[in-house]
């Protein structure tokens, strides 16, 4: 059961984060609401990563390791940003640009790097929405809760859906 959670969970998960982030971009949730999932993503991460850390050995999963744990990393800012300084926008929105392009790189890189009939353009297509989306995403204002900030947000949230449905498909 472990397993099956392990494989097919990303694809609720992934989507999850970022209607979450979108949300709490639209103030639509309390910072100690956006704290909490924060923390949750972190013992989620870990758990992954613990799971996950002996198929990760190589290829295409070993840079999906690299980016779990740089992402375990990014969240944990998050969380201690969150914590300590939550009117810190500036580090809250490095967060949020590093799961933004963090995933890109993988996406991308596994484009380039798995069998032609698993459907590479997809990732490739997930990685460019997600440069695309962080690109909106600064564009916007300092606060990040206008319309092109949230358009980022739903465009990252788009490409890296597509990338880790596919996997979960392909798989």
């Amino acid at each position: 059961m472990l397993r099956r959670l392990r494989e097919n969970g990303p694809v609720v998960l992934v989507p999850l984060a970022w209607t979450f982030a979108t949300a709490a971009h639209l103030d639509l949730l309390a910072v100690r609401t956006v704290l909490i999932g924060h923390l949750v993503m972190d013992l989620v991460l870990v758990a992954f990563a613990a799971l996950s850390w002996t198929a990760m050995r190589e290829g295409v999963l070993l840079a999906w390791k690299v980016v779990l744990l740089v992402g375990l990393g990014v969240t944990l800012l998050g969380t201690a940003t969150l914590y300590a300084s939550p009117g810190n926008l500036a580090l809250l929105r490095l967060v949020v640009l590093g799961w933004m392009l963090v995933p890109a790189a993988g996406l991308a890189y596994t484009g380039r790097h798995v069998a032609g009939g698993t459907a590479p353009w997809v990732y490739t297509a997930g990685a460019g929405l997600s440069v695309l989306g962080a690109a909106a995403y600064l564009a916007g204002p300092a606060l990040p809760s206008g319309p092109l900030a949230v358009a980022g947000l739903v465009l990252v949230g788009v490409g890296q859906t597509a990338g880790i449905a596919n996997a979960v498909y392909q798989y």
